[in-house]
């Protein structure tokens, strides 16, 4: 089976083993999004989503992220790790959606990848998620580490994973493309142990039963 060939079934069964896919994180608008994917950063989206409760009932507009002091705002999101540098990211944040966004998040690649704390994995979430937009294909530790398992690509850096894969999926699968990849290293292809016996991709995988087989040394 080629690469391609093995892209066109997972194209066919992910969205069958996974019909419900959705981003996890917890969020009512693009702001929202914006912030929680800003602190999901070396976190679980379990744990986010427990911070932003209290976070968004203290912050509900950019302005309100680029007045709060860093202090409380360290406060607030310490529990996601790395607390000080997200909470100079979400100031800037709301700083630069104010100067430059009407306090708007705005709705290109261009535009998101330059807001302080975000980068194209952010913008590819905010885009595909909070406004429909397939501009690209985010690419975690999840999909990373999936794509490499099913031979979909030889390359580890996350920039180059994207490349690959969006040659190998339709453009309207990719923001779906990386929920479905992130439920299945969740829920059955995790880092360790992953559950080949039962999986349901075990027919259209090259690493089964040898999990890190293809991946780089």
């Amino acid at each position: 089976m080629t690469r391609k060939q093995r892209a066109e079934e997972l194209a066919r069964e992910l969205p069958r083993i996974y019909p419900t896919a959705h981003c996890e994180l917890d969020y009512k608008n693009p702001l929202e999004l914006l912030v929680a994917t800003i602190l999901s950063a070396q976190c679980t989206d379990v744990r986010v989503n427990i911070v932003t409760k209290e976070l968004f009932k203290r912050c509900k507009t950019a302005n309100d992220y680029a007045a709060i002091q860093q202090e409380e705002l360290e406060e607030i999101v310490r529990s996601t790790g790395f607390y000080r540098n997200k909470a100079k990211s979400l100031r800037g944040m709301g700083t630069a959606l104010v100067e430059r966004h009407a306090g708007k998040v705005p709705s290109t690649m261009a535009e998101l990848s330059a807001i302080p704390g975000a980068g194209r994995k952010t913008a590819n979430v905010v885009l595909g998620n909070a406004f429909d937009i397939n501009e690209g294909i985010v690419v975690d530790t999840h999909v990373g580490r999936l794509s490499l398992r099913l031979g979909l690509t030889t390359n580890s850096d996350p920039v180059k994973v994207e490349q690959d894969l969006m040659k190998l999926f339709p453009q309207e699968q990719w923001t779906l493309l990386s929920h479905w990849l992130i439920w299945h290293g969740r829920r059955r292809c995790r880092a360790r142990n992953p559950d080949c016996k039962e999986c349901e991709l075990r027919s259209l995988c090259p690493s089964v039963d040898s999990p890190d087989r293809l991946l780089k040394k």
